[in-house]
């Protein structure tokens, strides 16, 4: 849950800060230092977090690895850490697949459901949940009163629990499971869980609903901090979710002071490149709908635009072909700057799988994760709140371009260009959130139940702000977003700047 410092975001960020000095700190004993982190990071004998210090710190070595870049080992845990670091700063291995990963022996090996009575159970008179069980599972222990399930027999239909007055029967399912959109985990021969990365599409629920923190995703926190330090320009493209993610009182001018002492040559608000999206997106829109194709499906988050594309190739050319939001952004960086480098930070892990298309690869050299970010900073003791602002970097975004973090902002920045521009032009709309509600959008589109529509998705419930790789409670993520929105100049996206580059930036 965002917003709360559990332990597993006290390891990760512990894990992040760590790889992050070892970057800055590096020389020639690189590998010792990597073997000796998993010993700083939980020390002493006692486990902090699981009952064995040898099996944290053999969990804690994995993660390291996925920190640094380096693939998950399944099996060769008793080899050195290090393993590879050589080729992790090589740009063709930076986004190696899988990008998400399962460390096994941190699995719990969760039922993925099972229905069991609780404490709760009274041992009434009634015991409804006897009698509407189908297969005669459910039976009374003489000696108490209360219920019993032979989980042999249960078939998991729930039915005694929607019975039981006391909710004393409850139904429990594996929280990686359910998260996940797509249906993409499962169980491996061991009960742990395991990713078909055929249906994956790199969303990230769950890696934050393991409560194990078994899930974990590859970073490129070493080789950002690398890039700069070889003399490499580097400019962050910060998405528009970024607002309050590092503390209430971190201004975005204050953010861009810290980004500039990390030694970014400059930071950009991606929100221009969404102002260029949904002004790319509604052309589309006018363009092809109804006469083309039965309705336009938006880009911008990769996870369902992924996702759409595999549940339905046949209507792959609804997916609108607009460039997102972050490849705009690059694009343009790279249009006004040469022999640069660009790191996208934002709250999305899909970003990392974006990056790896070719037709990206170009444009977006780094993918990083707020929480990410926010272990670089720690490495370095930046004091984000009371650091003095820098605002001569100001980008001149629309309303409706930073509002491209909140589930619907997408769709109304691109009716607004829209209702703008063809007044007399209605627009339908209609827009989910998490990827169980995006595919039943998307069937009821196939279906024929959306002639005309606009469709919005979000994979993470919420928008942007609830992406994987945020910090913060999403409710107010998105009520901090939607108060900055309001201070920019322009509310509509077709009146910044930047909108006078998107034919050169799309035919490029």
């Amino acid at each position: 849950m965002r917003g709360v410092e559990t332990r597993i975001q006290e390891i990760r960020h512990k894990i992040f800060t760590e790889v992050a000095c070892l970057a800055y700190e590096m020389d020639g004993s690189i590998n010792k230092r990597i073997e000796e982190l998993p010993y700083k990071i939980i020390p002493g004998e006692v486990g902090s977090f699981r009952n064995n210090v040898f099996w944290e710190r053999a969990i804690v070595g994995e993660r390291l690895r996925l920190a640094l870049g380096l693939p998950y080992r399944s099996a060769a845990i008793h080899a050195p850490i290090s393993e590879g670091i050589e080729e992790a700063d090589k740009p063709e291995n930076y986004y190696t697949p899988p990008l998400i990963n399962v460390i096994k022996f941190a699995c719990n090996a969760c039922d993925e459901k099972r229905v069991f009575v609780t404490d709760g159970c009274q041992g009434c008179l009634a015991h409804p949940c006897v009698e509407v069980c189908p297969k005669s599972c459910v039976s009374l222990d003489h000696f108490n009163g209360r219920a019993h399930i032979d989980q042999d027999a249960c078939i998991k239909c729930g039915r005694c629990a929607e019975v039981c007055a006391y909710n004393a029967i409850i139904i429990q399912k594996r929280p990686c499971m359910v998260a996940c959109g797509v249906d993409a985990i499962g169980s491996d021969e061991n009960g742990k869980a395991d990713i078909d990365y055929d249906k994956c599409v790199s969303c990230g629920q769950c890696l934050v609903n393991c409560p194990f923190g078994s899930i974990a995703d590859k970073s490129q926190i070493f080789q950002v901090i690398r890039s700069i330090q070889s003399g490499e320009k580097v400019y962050a493209a910060v998405a528009p979710a970024f607002v309050g993610q590092f503390g209430p009182k971190v201004t975005p001018g204050k953010l861009r002071a810290a980004m500039r002492e990390l030694g970014f040559a400059d930071v950009f608000e991606v929100a221009i490149g969404a102002d260029l999206c949904a002004n790319q997106e509604a052309n589309d829109f006018i363009t092809e709908v109804p006469e083309h194709i039965p309705f336009m499906a938006t880009s911008c988050c990769p996870a369902w635009s992924m996702m759409a594309k595999k549940t339905y190739p046949e209507y792959e050319n609804c997916i609108s072909m607009a460039l997102t939001p972050m490849a705009l952004t690059a694009r343009l960086i790279k249009r006004y700057y040469e022999n640069v480098k660009v790191v996208f930070i934002g709250p999305c892990a899909a970003k990392k799988l974006e990056a790896m298309r070719k037709a990206v690869r170009s444009e977006v050299d780094f993918v990083l994760t707020f929480e990410e970010m926010a272990g670089i900073f720690a490495a370095k003791n930046l004091d984000l709140e009371n650091i003095e602002e820098d605002m001569n970097g100001v980008n001149d975004a629309s309303t409706d371009g930073r509002n491209f973090a909140v589930a619907g902002g997408v769709a109304q920045a691109v009716a607004d260009v829209i209702k703008k521009q063809h007044p007399d032009r209605e627009i339908k709309i209609a827009n989910a959130e998490g990827l169980r509600e995006c595919r039943d959008l998307l069937k009821k589109a196939v279906a024929g139940k959306y002639p005309g529509y606009l469709l919005e998705g979000m994979a993470c419930p919420g928008g942007c702000v609830a992406g994987a790789g945020t910090m913060q409670p999403i409710k107010k993520s998105q009520a901090v977003v939607k108060q900055y929105a309001l201070k920019a100049t322009h509310k509509v996206a077709d009146e910044t700047e930047h909108v006078k580059e998107l034919d050169k930036l799309v035919k490029q």
